[in-house]
């Protein structure tokens, strides 16, 4: 039990090339996340709970595939989003974002247009 040094933890990270996220401690049924990333992440869906996305810097367009309707949100430094337990999400930064994410485990992603088909 400690606090952590996001700075540090951020620092550890490798050079902005793909998404680069690390663990700083578990968490309820999977942990708590820092990272950074631009473009675009795979589908990826959380079966054993909702996921809390923390915004810290920069902005990041993030879209949730619904049984309706895909929902699309911005969220910008400061910004906080529940992504429902079980829905396929992916997110895309057009320029660098951090980000401090409560996420349960395992995921599952995908690289498919539309993950709900495959």
């Amino acid at each position: 039990m400690e606090p952590h040094d996001l700075a540090s933890a951020l620092a550890r990270l490798p050079a902005l090339t793909d998404p680069a996220f690390t663990q700083l401690d578990p968490f309820d049924h999977g942990g708590i996340f820092i990272g950074r990333f631009s473009g675009q992440t795979p589908w990826e869906r959380h079966p054993r709970g909702d996921e809390l996305v923390h915004v810290l810097d920069g902005e990041v367009e993030l879209t949730v595939l619904t049984e309706s309707a895909p929902v699309h949100v911005t969220l910008r430094g400061g910004s906080v989003f529940v992504v429902p337990q079980g829905l396929w999400h992916r997110q895309h930064a057009r320029a660098p974002v951090t980000m401090l994410t409560a996420t349960p485990t395992p995921t599952d992603t995908s690289m498919a247009d539309d993950p709900r088909a495959a």
